[in-house]
C-alpha cells in the first residue's frame, strides 16, 4: 500500500427532502434534512460509491478535518483516505448523519413545523430500517443507483446488513463489523441503564429541556460512562489504567482516586457537552428494536435469504459487547443461504472499540477486501 494521506479539509453538505418519509413506528416526517460529507470522486458510471454507516455516537464526519481545525477529526480517519483501506483514489465515500441525530440532520433539536418549537420528546421513533430508507433517498439525490459497498461497525454494521435486505439490488458488497443480528438481553439491559440515567435527570424535563435552557448533563455523563465500560475489554482497561492512583496514595474520599475514574469522568463530561440526550435515547432504542429475523419466526437464514450482496463479517476476540459468536450467527445464516461471505475474527485486546482503531491485521483484511471490489474502468470494463 502506498503512503496513506488525509482527505484534508472537507465541507458538510445538506440535502433537503420534501416528500414524506413513512416510519416503521407508524409515524412520518413530512420533510427532513440530512447532513452528509463526501470524499473522493464519483466515477462516470457512478459505480464506485461506498456508504459508511455510523455507530451510536458517530456522525457524517467520517474523515478529514473541517475549516479551522489543525488536525484530522473524522471518527474513521484511519480507515478512509488516499492509500488507506477504503481508498478515496478508487472510491467515492459518503458519510451521513442519521435522522434523529444531533449533528445537523433533522432530529429532536430541529424545529417542529407544527409547533414552531424544537421537536424534543415529540420527535418520532426511528429505526435502523428508517435510517436505511433515508439513506436510499440521499443516494437518489446524489444519482447513485447502486453502491459498490455499504460498510459500518456496531450499530453501523446493522445498517449495512439492513441495506442488503431492504434494497438487495442497490448494494453489491456489504461489510458488517463488530456487530450482531440483534441485541442480547444483556445489551438491552445496558441500554436501559443508560436511558434511565437520562430520563431521571431533573434537567431532562420529559425531553423538552431545550425550552428550559438546560442540558441533562448528569444523565448523559452516566450514560457515557456505562457505555465506555462496555466498549473496553478488561485487559485493555487493566493495561491502560490498572489500579493507578491519581494522587499516588489513597485520600479516602468519593472524589477521583483511581485513574480509571478520571478517564470515565472525562469521557462523560466531554460527551455531555457534545451530544443530545434525546438523540441518545432514540439511537439506543433503534439498537434494541433491530431484529431482521423477528418476522421470520426467529429464523435468521430465512431473513437473510433475500440478500444479493457479497459479505465481509469482522469480529474482535475481546469484544464482549458484540462478541464474535454474534458475528458468526450472521456468517452461519449467510452460509446456509449459500451467499458469498468472508469472515475474519481479529485477535485484538481493545474490546468493542477495536473497530475504530488502527489495528494492522484488521486494516489489512479491509484493504484486501476493498481491493477485490471492481468498479467501472477496472479490468478492461
Amino acid at each position: 500500500m502506498t503512503h496513506a494521506r488525509s482527505v484534508g479539509i472537507v465541507t458538510p453538505r445538506t440535502a433537503r427532502f420534501d416528500t414524506a418519509l413513512p416510519l416503521k413506528s407508524g409515524g412520518r416526517l413530512e420533510n427532513y434534512e440530512l447532513v452528509y460529507e463526501t470524499y473522493g470522486e464519483l466515477d462516470a458510471a457512478r459505480s464506485n460509491a461506498v456508504l459508511v454507516c455510523h455507530a451510536l455516537s458517530g456522525s457524517h464526519h467520517v474523515a478529514g478535518r473541517h475549516v479551522g481545525e489543525d488536525q484530522d477529526s473524522g471518527w474513521w480517519n484511519n480507515m478512509v483516505g488516499p492509500g488507506k483501506p477504503l481508498d478515496t483514489r478508487k472510491f467515492f465515500v459518503i458519510g451521513v448523519n442519521n435522522l434523529g441525530g444531533c449533528h445537523g440532520s433533522t432530529g429532536p433539536r430541529s424545529i417542529n413545523p407544527v409547533s414552531g418549537r424544537p421537536w424534543g420528546a415529540d420527535f418520532p421513533f426511528v429505526t435502523v430500517e428508517d435510517w436505511v430508507d433515508a439513506q436510499a433517498k440521499l443516494a437518489d439525490h446524489l444519482g447513485i443507483g447502486c453502491f459498490a459497498a455499504v460498510i459500518g461497525g456496531s450499530l453501523g454494521g446493522m445498517q449495512a446488513l439492513s441495506w442488503t435486505l431492504q434494497y438487495p439490488d442497490r448494494v453489491r458488497h456489504a461489510a458488517v463489523i463488530a456487530s450482531a443480528p440483534k441485541l442480547s438481553a444483556q445489551n438491552i439491559a445496558f441500554n436501559e441503564v443508560a436511558r434511565q440515567s437520562i430520563l431521571t435527570d431533573p434537567d431532562f424535563h420529559d425531553g423538552n429541556f431545550y425550552e428550559h435552557g438546560v442540558v441533562p448533563a448528569r444523565g448523559l455523563r452516566l450514560a457515557r460512562m456505562v457505555g465506555h465500560i462496555t466498549y473496553l475489554s478488561d485487559d485493555a482497561m487493566g493495561e491502560k489504567f490498572g489500579r493507578s492512583l491519581r494522587h499516588g496514595k489513597t485520600r479516602y474520599s468519593y472524589d477521583v482516586e483511581f485513574e480509571i475514574e478520571s478517564y470515565l469522568r472525562h469521557q462523560g463530561d466531554k460527551f455531555a457537552r457534545q451530544f443530545d440526550a434525546n438523540t441518545y435515547l432514540l439511537a439506543t432504542r433503534a439498537l434494541d428494536y433491530y431484529d431482521p429475523a423477528f418476522d421470520h419466526d426467529g429464523d435468521l437464514a430465512a431473513a437473510l435469504a433475500k440478500a444479493r450482496a457479497s459479505f465481509l463479517v469482522v469480529s474482535f476476540s475481546t469484544d464482549w459487547r458484540f462478541a464474535p459468536a454474534r458475528s458468526r450467527e450472521i456468517v452461519y445464516a449467510l452460509a446456509h443461504d449459500r451467499h458469498d461471505v468472508c469472515y475474519a475474527e481479529i485477535d485484538c485486546p481493545a474490546g468493542h472499540d477495536s473497530f475504530l482503531l488502527d489495528e494492522p491485521r484488521y486494516h489489512a483484511v479491509l484493504a484486501a477486501w476493498f481491493e477485490r471490489i471492481e468498479v467501472s474502468g477496472e479490468n478492461g470494463e
